[in-house]
């Protein structure tokens, strides 16, 4: 019989498939095993634009509802936190491209 692995490396797992996620949908060719052992702010060294930031997002929210069983409003609050620690850096200005 399989281990159940504990909600710590089923968070662990998230962030590996998050940072993952971010960098294929940002259209970066880096996975997490490269940035993993960095000490230094490597999410300053690619870009994402709001569109694609909020593909990011919005596919993290369904992974968080879908992994750990929480509310959408819960899930979503969880992902702006994955955002803010692990976001990359944004393209252009964002605040432009918001009114578009």
């Amino acid at each position: 019989m399989a281990k159940r692995l504990t909600r710590e490396e089923k968070s662990q797992l998230l962030i590996k498939d998050l940072i993952n996620k971010m960098f294929e949908i940002a259209g970066h060719d880096v996975t997490y095993d490269d940035i993993k052992d960095r000490k230094d702010e490597w999410y300053t060294d690619w870009t994402i634009t709001m569109e694609q930031h909020n593909e990011w997002k919005e596919w993290g929210v369904k992974e968080i509802m879908k992994r750990f069983r929480m509310k959408r409003f819960l899930a979503e609050r969880e992902m702006s936190m994955m955002g803010l620690m692990w976001g990359l850096k944004f393209s252009g200005d964002p605040f432009e491209q918001i009114d578009k």
